[in-house]
């Protein structure tokens, strides 16, 4: 079994890496719901008691909760800096830059959160007005919320925030390949030229 397992992550590293990322997103998320229910349901219950319909800002965006809307930032900030964590640490095994990365994922962390924000208080809000809200609906909202940056979450953290640098023993060998291949190109180009003055 473990020979098999091994002969799998290195046959489909790939596979393996986008496997390893859902598992982390299943943890992160376990997180995420905890941190989210307590907020949303204990600590900033008395937020939600009303909803705010004076604030220009507020209205402007379709928030009408503000309880909601903090709740989703606290959790959606939390799951990110555990992910972070694991993502370059296990899952990718990221040789990149660490300033780097951390610089890129905190970009992509504060646009994604901003926009779990802004969606996920703007989905109760549509909830409240079509007198939907304290259902199921509101229940499964976070799990909708949490899964859209997915799309572009992943993407990102693969091909851009941990791309891994060339290890120096590849760097090497690529090196000497590309050398090797100019000396032959060389070598042709002489063995030409010495082909055409015999001939005259």
């Amino acid at each position: 079994m473990k020979a098999f397992f091994t002969k799998f992550t290195q046959d489909h590293a790939e596979v393996w890496k986008f496997i390893k990322f859902l598992l982390t997103c299943g943890g992160t998320s376990v997180l995420y719901f905890v941190v989210y229910y307590l907020c949303e349901y204990v600590f900033f219950k008395h937020l939600n008691a009303t909803p705010v319909t004076d604030n220009p800002v507020l209205s402007f965006l379709g928030i009408k909760f503000v309880g909601t809307a903090c709740s989703y930032f606290i959790a959606s900030f939390c799951s990110f800096a555990a992910s972070y964590v694991i993502n370059r640490k296990v899952t990718f095994k990221s040789n990149s830059n660490l300033l780097f990365s951390t610089v890129l994922y905190t970009i992509m962390t504060v646009l994604t959160v901003a926009f779990t924000t802004w969606f996920g208080a703007f989905m109760k809000t549509v909830l409240y007005d079509h007198n939907l809200d304290g259902g199921i609906l509101e229940v499964l909202m976070p799990c909708v919320v949490m899964c859209i940056p997915f799309l572009w979450t992943y993407p990102l953290q693969r091909f851009v925030i941990y791309k891994n640098k060339a290890a120096p023993a590849e760097a090497e060998a690529e090196e000497a390949a590309i050398e090797a291949e100019e000396a032959a190109i060389e070598a042709e180009e002489a063995a030409i030229i010495a082909a055409e003055e015999a001939e005259d």
